[in-house]
């Protein structure tokens, strides 16, 4: 059963029941804006800044998206999970309420900008994907050694809901050809359950500070899960970025980040990456035009475009290289 949501009205009053806020206090509220799956308020009471979210019971989407709101309490315990593994790129959780699905955490410095919008404005800076796959080598690595964090994070249906059946089922109705793959991707990725899988590394959920520091967010699909997926999901968002752009300087960078992102990953992993990531990248990417969820920076041609590579990609009876993938 759904929790009633929070508003500008009660969200201060809510927050002062939780011990949050000093009770005399009127602190500034402010609705952050971008997300589909949440409610998300900044609240700023003298030095102290902090974000609350609370999780919908429908994500904000054209089609019917329905997921489990419990997902709040699956975010704030995998927050503390890799905010051990790399405190510097993680929020600090201040807290989180299991009844109302709501967590508080430290806002991140207002000068941080986020890397979807710096890509998109043409700021492309290779380093950062380099930096964030080190940060994704380290979160797998670290936990496919923690066996009672993977039981923690074991049950996945979560992940289910919000990535298997908008992103690689919906794509394989969409298109009968590549229904068989996209069965055997879902087989992959159900198979080898080996790391705490982020579940959402995509641009939009990653700070740039001015330093060219990075910082994570959005935890909420967090599972005991294949690696790949990570991998995929963030390189299936390069992908869509690769065709939004015309120019081939901008499209080199793009493709540049994509390979030092995988070759950091797997330096720090200490392994390489399956072949059949290619594929599970293209699903991404063709999700983005032809799924639940949808990008909305991209042109009709460039949809068409996309659709048309990825398709062809997907069908091919071995994966292509990274750069047979990356290119128009």
């Amino acid at each position: 059963m759904s929790k009633k949501l929070l508003t500008e009205s009660t969200v201060i009053p809510y927050l002062k029941s939780r011990g949050l806020i000093d009770q005399g206090s009127m602190p500034e509220v402010e609705v952050l804006t971008g997300g589909v799956s949440n409610i998300v308020f900044a609240i700023q009471q003298g030095v102290h800044d902090l974000v609350l979210k609370q999780a919908l019971p429908e994500l904000k989407v054209k089609t019917l998206w329905v997921a489990d709101q419990r997902r709040a309490i699956v975010e704030a315990r995998a927050t503390q999970a890799y905010q051990k593994f790399t405190p510097k790129s993680v929020p600090n959780l201040i807290d989180y309420d299991p009844n109302e699905f709501t967590l508080v955490i430290a806002r991140a410095p207002r000068r941080c900008t986020n890397w979807k919008e710096d890509l998109l404005a043409g700021n492309i800076q290779v380093p950062i994907a380099s930096q964030l796959g080190e940060i994704l080598g380290i979160w797998h690595r670290e936990s496919a050694q923690d066996r009672a964090l993977l039981a923690e994070f074991a049950e996945d249906s979560l992940f289910e809901q919000l990535r298997i059946t908008p992103f690689y089922r919906a794509i394989g109705k969409v298109h009968s050809a590549i229904e068989l793959r996209m069965s055997a991707l879902i087989e992959e990725l159900g198979t080898n359950k080996s790391a705490l899988v982020h579940g959402d590394f995509s641009p939009k959920n990653i700070l740039v500070d001015n330093d060219e520091k990075v910082i994570v967010l959005d935890f909420e699909t967090a599972h005991t899960g294949n690696p790949i997926f990570d991998l995929a999901f963030l390189m299936g968002h390069l992908l869509c970025k690769f065709f939004y752009f015309s120019a081939k300087e901008q499209q080199e960078k793009i493709f540049q980040s994509a390979g030092s992102f995988l070759v950091s990953y797997e330096n720090t992993f200490g392994a390489k990456a399956s072949p059949t990531l290619i594929w599970h990248i293209a699903a991404i990417a063709l999700a983005r035009v032809d799924g639940v969820s949808l990008v909305h920076y991209l042109s009709e041609e460039s949809r068409i475009d996309l659709r048309t590579h990825a398709l062809a990609v997907l069908q091919a009876d071995t994966p292509t290289t990274l750069a047979g993938l990356f290119k128009r």
